[in-house]
Protein backbone atom coordinates (compact mmCIF):
# COMPACT_ATOMS: atom_id res chain seq x y z
CA UNK A 1 0.00 0.00 0.00
CA UNK A 2 1.21 3.40 -1.15
CA UNK A 3 0.42 6.20 1.70
CA UNK A 4 0.25 9.43 -0.40
CA UNK A 5 0.13 13.01 1.55
CA UNK A 6 -1.45 15.97 -1.01
CA UNK A 7 -1.39 19.40 -0.17
CA UNK A 8 -2.55 22.08 -1.42
CA UNK A 9 -0.23 25.45 -1.19
CA UNK A 10 -1.55 28.84 -1.07
CA UNK A 11 -3.02 29.26 2.09
CA UNK A 12 -2.70 26.08 3.17
CA UNK A 13 1.58 25.96 3.53
CA UNK A 14 2.04 29.38 2.93
CA UNK A 15 0.22 31.95 5.07
CA UNK A 16 -0.85 34.33 2.20
CA UNK A 17 -0.99 33.77 -1.59
CA UNK A 18 2.01 33.43 -3.70
CA UNK A 19 1.11 34.80 -7.36
CA UNK A 20 0.72 38.54 -7.01
CA UNK A 21 4.01 38.52 -4.46
CA UNK A 22 5.94 36.52 -7.32
CA UNK A 23 4.76 38.27 -9.69
CA UNK A 24 6.33 41.20 -8.38
CA UNK A 25 9.64 39.91 -6.82
CA UNK A 26 10.60 38.80 -10.57
CA UNK A 27 9.59 42.59 -11.73
CA UNK A 28 11.61 44.24 -8.82
CA UNK A 29 14.36 41.40 -9.50
CA UNK A 30 14.38 41.61 -13.41
CA UNK A 31 12.63 44.70 -14.65
CA UNK A 32 11.65 47.04 -12.13
CA UNK A 33 9.66 49.44 -14.85
CA UNK A 34 7.25 47.03 -14.89
CA UNK A 35 5.79 47.92 -11.53
CA UNK A 36 4.18 50.40 -13.55
CA UNK A 37 2.27 47.81 -14.85
CA UNK A 38 0.64 46.72 -11.55
CA UNK A 39 -2.16 48.72 -11.93
CA UNK A 40 -3.42 47.10 -14.80
CA UNK A 41 -3.13 43.44 -13.29
CA UNK A 42 -5.57 45.03 -10.48
CA UNK A 43 -7.83 45.83 -13.36
CA UNK A 44 -7.41 42.29 -14.91
CA UNK A 45 -8.88 40.65 -11.07
CA UNK A 46 -11.45 42.90 -11.56
CA UNK A 47 -12.54 41.63 -14.90
CA UNK A 48 -12.24 38.11 -13.04
CA UNK A 49 -14.74 39.20 -10.60
CA UNK A 50 -17.11 40.51 -12.94
CA UNK A 51 -16.54 37.21 -14.98
CA UNK A 52 -14.86 38.79 -17.85
CA UNK A 53 -12.12 36.60 -17.91
CA UNK A 54 -11.18 33.37 -16.50
CA UNK A 55 -8.26 32.46 -13.36
CA UNK A 56 -6.31 30.96 -16.81
CA UNK A 57 -7.17 34.40 -17.94
CA UNK A 58 -6.20 36.25 -15.69
CA UNK A 59 -2.66 34.57 -14.99
CA UNK A 60 -1.88 34.80 -18.34
CA UNK A 61 -2.76 38.88 -18.05
CA UNK A 62 -0.16 38.78 -15.15
CA UNK A 63 2.53 36.68 -16.25
CA UNK A 64 2.78 38.36 -19.55
CA UNK A 65 2.63 42.04 -18.06
CA UNK A 66 5.26 41.46 -14.82
CA UNK A 67 7.00 38.90 -16.25
CA UNK A 68 7.64 39.66 -19.79
CA UNK A 69 6.85 37.54 -23.08
CA UNK A 70 9.57 34.93 -22.77
CA UNK A 71 12.14 34.31 -19.83
CA UNK A 72 15.11 32.13 -20.43
CA UNK A 73 14.74 29.31 -18.21
CA UNK A 74 18.18 29.66 -16.06
CA UNK A 75 16.38 33.54 -15.44
CA UNK A 76 13.19 32.04 -14.78
CA UNK A 77 15.35 29.09 -12.29
CA UNK A 78 17.35 31.99 -10.19
CA UNK A 79 14.37 34.31 -9.52
CA UNK A 80 12.30 31.53 -8.84
CA UNK A 81 15.01 29.72 -6.11
CA UNK A 82 15.22 33.37 -4.79
CA UNK A 83 11.56 33.65 -3.51
CA UNK A 84 11.59 30.00 -2.67
CA UNK A 85 14.14 31.16 -0.48
CA UNK A 86 12.27 34.07 0.74
CA UNK A 87 9.10 32.08 1.30
CA UNK A 88 10.48 29.64 3.66
CA UNK A 89 12.14 32.26 5.82
CA UNK A 90 8.60 34.24 5.98
CA UNK A 91 6.28 32.42 4.75
CA UNK A 92 5.35 29.13 5.71
CA UNK A 93 2.96 27.75 8.42
CA UNK A 94 4.96 26.10 11.65
CA UNK A 95 1.74 24.17 11.40
CA UNK A 96 2.00 23.34 8.26
CA UNK A 97 5.69 21.93 8.34
CA UNK A 98 5.06 20.20 11.57
CA UNK A 99 2.79 17.78 9.75
CA UNK A 100 5.02 17.23 6.31
CA UNK A 101 7.23 16.15 8.72
CA UNK A 102 5.06 14.00 10.54
CA UNK A 103 4.07 12.62 7.39
CA UNK A 104 7.37 12.09 6.12
CA UNK A 105 8.37 10.41 9.48
CA UNK A 106 5.02 7.96 8.85
CA UNK A 107 6.48 7.05 5.40
CA UNK A 108 3.87 8.99 3.32
CA UNK A 109 5.02 10.57 -0.17
CA UNK A 110 4.79 14.08 0.19
CA UNK A 111 2.83 15.03 -2.90
CA UNK A 112 2.19 19.13 -3.56
CA UNK A 113 -0.68 19.83 -5.82
CA UNK A 114 -1.10 23.62 -6.68
CA UNK A 115 -2.72 25.92 -8.89
CA UNK A 116 0.05 27.68 -8.71
CA UNK A 117 3.22 27.53 -11.45
CA UNK A 118 5.18 25.13 -11.57
CA UNK A 119 7.97 27.55 -12.29
CA UNK A 120 8.22 28.79 -8.73
CA UNK A 121 6.06 25.92 -6.96
CA UNK A 122 8.28 23.23 -7.74
CA UNK A 123 11.30 25.10 -6.00
CA UNK A 124 9.21 26.20 -3.23
CA UNK A 125 8.00 22.36 -2.86
CA UNK A 126 11.45 20.87 -3.48
CA UNK A 127 13.14 23.06 -0.32
CA UNK A 128 10.40 21.47 2.33
CA UNK A 129 11.18 18.24 1.14
CA UNK A 130 8.30 17.38 -1.27
CA UNK A 131 8.99 13.82 -4.19
CA UNK A 132 6.70 15.61 -6.21
CA UNK A 133 4.63 18.72 -7.08
CA UNK A 134 1.42 18.78 -9.71
CA UNK A 135 1.05 22.59 -11.07
CA UNK A 136 -0.26 24.66 -13.57
CA UNK A 137 2.15 24.55 -16.45
CA UNK A 138 3.43 27.17 -18.87
CA UNK A 139 4.20 26.95 -22.81
CA UNK A 140 7.67 27.10 -23.87
CA UNK A 141 9.19 27.88 -27.27
CA UNK A 142 11.94 26.31 -29.35
CA UNK A 143 14.48 27.78 -27.39
CA UNK A 144 12.60 26.69 -23.89
CA UNK A 145 11.95 30.30 -22.95
CA UNK A 146 9.18 29.82 -20.73
CA UNK A 147 5.99 32.02 -21.89
CA UNK A 148 2.85 33.55 -20.69
CA UNK A 149 0.49 30.50 -21.92
CA UNK A 150 -0.96 27.88 -20.40
CA UNK A 151 0.65 24.10 -21.29
CA UNK A 152 -2.87 22.17 -20.26
CA UNK A 153 -5.54 24.06 -17.95
CA UNK A 154 -4.81 25.77 -15.20
CA UNK A 155 -4.57 23.30 -11.61
CA UNK A 156 -7.48 24.37 -10.12
CA UNK A 157 -10.60 23.07 -8.60
CA UNK A 158 -12.19 19.15 -10.65
CA UNK A 159 -8.70 19.94 -13.31
CA UNK A 160 -6.52 19.64 -10.11
CA UNK A 161 -7.82 15.91 -9.10
CA UNK A 162 -7.90 15.06 -13.05
CA UNK A 163 -4.30 16.10 -12.67
CA UNK A 164 -3.40 14.34 -9.92
CA UNK A 165 -5.09 11.10 -11.24
CA UNK A 166 -2.69 11.33 -14.45
CA UNK A 167 -0.06 11.97 -12.41
CA UNK A 168 -1.20 8.39 -10.54
CA UNK A 169 -1.40 6.74 -14.14
CA UNK A 170 2.23 7.87 -14.97
CA UNK A 171 3.46 6.53 -12.11
CA UNK A 172 2.35 3.29 -12.22
CA UNK A 173 0.07 3.81 -8.72
CA UNK A 174 -3.49 2.36 -8.70
CA UNK A 175 -5.75 3.83 -6.98
CA UNK A 176 -6.77 0.85 -4.98
CA UNK A 177 -3.38 0.65 -3.72
CA UNK A 178 -2.99 4.09 -2.30
CA UNK A 179 -4.26 5.42 0.65
CA UNK A 180 -4.66 9.63 0.71
CA UNK A 181 -4.10 12.09 2.60
CA UNK A 182 -5.33 15.87 1.33
CA UNK A 183 -4.95 19.45 2.89
CA UNK A 184 -6.68 22.36 1.85
CA UNK A 185 -8.09 25.49 2.63
CA UNK A 186 -10.16 26.17 0.10
CA UNK A 187 -13.53 24.50 -0.94
CA UNK A 188 -12.52 24.53 -4.60
CA UNK A 189 -10.62 21.28 -3.46
CA UNK A 190 -13.90 19.84 -2.70
CA UNK A 191 -13.47 16.96 -5.29
CA UNK A 192 -9.55 16.37 -4.20
CA UNK A 193 -11.04 16.27 -0.49
CA UNK A 194 -13.42 14.42 -1.27
CA UNK A 195 -11.85 11.52 -3.11
CA UNK A 196 -8.91 11.24 -0.29
CA UNK A 197 -9.23 8.69 2.58
CA UNK A 198 -8.33 11.05 4.82
CA UNK A 199 -9.20 14.75 4.52
CA UNK A 200 -8.40 18.48 6.21
CA UNK A 201 -9.83 21.55 5.95
CA UNK A 202 -7.30 23.05 7.09
CA UNK A 203 -7.00 27.22 7.91
CA UNK A 204 -10.89 26.83 5.61
CA UNK A 205 -12.71 29.76 4.90
CA UNK A 206 -16.06 29.74 5.46
CA UNK A 207 -17.54 27.73 2.78
CA UNK A 208 -15.03 24.59 3.12
CA UNK A 209 -15.37 24.98 7.05
CA UNK A 210 -18.96 24.05 6.33
CA UNK A 211 -18.48 21.96 3.75
CA UNK A 212 -16.16 19.70 6.26
CA UNK A 213 -18.83 19.64 9.20
CA UNK A 214 -21.04 18.25 6.85
CA UNK A 215 -18.60 15.66 5.40
CA UNK A 216 -17.27 14.63 8.56
CA UNK A 217 -13.80 16.04 7.68
CA UNK A 218 -11.01 17.23 10.06
CA UNK A 219 -10.74 20.80 9.95
CA UNK A 220 -7.07 22.37 11.06
CA UNK A 221 -5.82 25.78 11.80
CA UNK A 222 -1.67 25.88 11.52
CA UNK A 223 -2.01 29.95 11.12
CA UNK A 224 -1.58 29.88 14.93
CA UNK A 225 0.80 28.26 17.23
Amino acid sequence: MQRLAIYDMDKTITAKPTWTRFLLHVARTRAPWRLGLFPVVGLGGLAFLARRIDRAGLKRLSHRLLLGRALPPAEMTAVAEAFADLELQKGVLQGARAQIEADRAAGYRLVMATASHRYYAEAIGKKLGFDDVIATNAKRDGQGHILSELEGENCYGPVKLHMIENWLAAESLHRANCYVRAYSDHVSDAPLLGWADEAFAVNAHGPLAKLAAARGWSQLDWRHG
